[in-house]
């Protein structure tokens, strides 16, 4: 059977949108339940490069004021003698109270690198700054988890595309932006028809592979994300669904033990109180369901909610009211289950700069391998090549 240009590009579109290797889609048709002691990693990415120093305020450095005199947020929650939050993020605050938040500041590596592709690339691949690698940190972890567990480690992301942080050698996550959209898709008859052929061509096979595999799957995705409908009300933002999709899939039976989900643009060249203040409202009001969801079904205590940018932003301000792309920026966790509660570490060092930049003293893959080998018990030296110890916050 030959297979016609146009039939091609429909199952390109579906098998990419879906981006699942075979082998990794038929190990979700296994009804394999989630260990109930399991712990559950979230990832929120700040897409755009997030500034920093208008999210964990230092309230008295005078630098901050001098240098921001029309940015600087003048009325930030208090969480310590010297350290606010932005007003925006007024429920992070009470999660710091509570002793479920900690902040790691001044997160970053060595010779960063000021694009948005290329610097969210080494935060997603776990690279060196001169280094390329085709797959991430996550990809890597379930490559691991897939060979030493008797039923492959599933991740899931929040979007219509995979990012290149859970693409592995030999698994790759699934992603889908809306599980009753991917399910309707799949059951398309044409989709259906196709699912019984076979080509000789490698490439072409491989699509009808994957095509039939989404297909024997999205039924199953589907079926678990509205296996038990919450009582919880989610804000109607993008982020707000986002979360909601997450929570009804953790409280089914799925076997997933990571959730990817981004944000953004925090790329505030401009006006960017406005802008961040949107942004902190949706990720504040869709977190504070997610918890209230997660500790009313006694789940909090394994979950760990991980949020980072691909780099900070400038000391000082520019003229059109935003700040441009810097280098190291904070990292947040929230958990029911932490050991190390608020601030882990100082706060930034504003009169050391290099050429206007924060220098970091927190390499990210440490907090990589910190999450690998403390939150989901993975060999992180293996996953990440990072031998140089971990944080003991979790």
């Amino acid at each position: 059977m030959l297979i016609k240009r146009r039939e091609f590009l429909k199952i390109s579109s579906l098998a990419s949108a879906s981006l699942l290797m075979p082998s990794f889609l038929k190990s979700m048709a296994l009804d394999n339940a989630l260990n109930s002691h399991q712990n559950i990693l979230i990832v929120l990415q700040l897409t755009g490069g997030n500034d920093g120093l208008n999210t964990i305020i230092p309230v008295k450095n005078d630098i901050y004021f001098r240098e921001r005199k029309t940015l600087a947020i003048q009325d930030s929650l208090s969480l310590t003698d010297e350290a606010g939050i932005n007003p925006s993020l007024s429920y992070f605050k009470e999660l710091f109270d509570n002793g479920e938040l900690s902040v790691m500041n001044n997160v970053g590596y060595p010779n960063s690198d000021k694009s948005h592709f290329r610097s969210m690339d080494i935060w997603q691949s776990a690279s060196r700054s001169d280094e390329f690698l085709e797959t991430g940190w996550l990809g890597r972890f379930l490559d691991e988890e897939c060979y030493r567990c008797e039923h492959p480690t599933q991740a899931l992301e929040v979007d219509d595309m995979l990012s290149l942080a859970l693409k592995g050698d030999h698994n790759k996550a699934f992603a889908f932006k809306d599980p009753k959209r991917l399910y309707q898709t799949s059951q398309e008859k044409y989709f259906k028809s196709l699912y019984d052929h076979h080509h000789e061509d490698e490439t072409v096979s491989y699509l009808y592979q994957t095509l039939g595999s989404t297909i024997n799957n999205a039924d199953y995705i589907f079926e678990k994300s509205k296996a038990k409908k919450t009582e919880q009300i989610y804000p109607n933002s993008q982020l707000g669904k986002d979360f909601k999709t997450v929570s009804s899939l953790i409280k089914s039976d799925i076997n997933t033990q990571v959730y990817y989900l981004s944000i953004g643009s925090f790329d505030t060249h401009v006006n960017q109180n406005e802008r961040q203040k949107k942004l902190f409202s949706d990720i504040n009001e869709a977190v504070q369901s997610f918890v209230a969801d997660m500790k009313s079904n006694g789940l909090f205590n394994n979950i760990l909610l991980m949020t980072f940018s691909e780099f900070g932003r400038r000391v000082a301000q520019n003229a059109s009211n935003g700040t441009d792309h810097g280098t190291a920026n904070q990292m947040f966790f929230i958990s029911g289950s932490l050991k190390k509660k608020g601030l882990l570490n100082a706060l930034p060092n504003l009169q050391n700069l290099n050429e206007g930049d924060l220098i970091y003293t927190e390499d990210f893959r440490k907090v990589y391998a910190t999450i690998l080998k403390n939150w989901l018990h993975a060999d992180s030296s293996k996953v990440l090549g990072w031998k140089n110890g971990v944080y003991d916050f979790i």
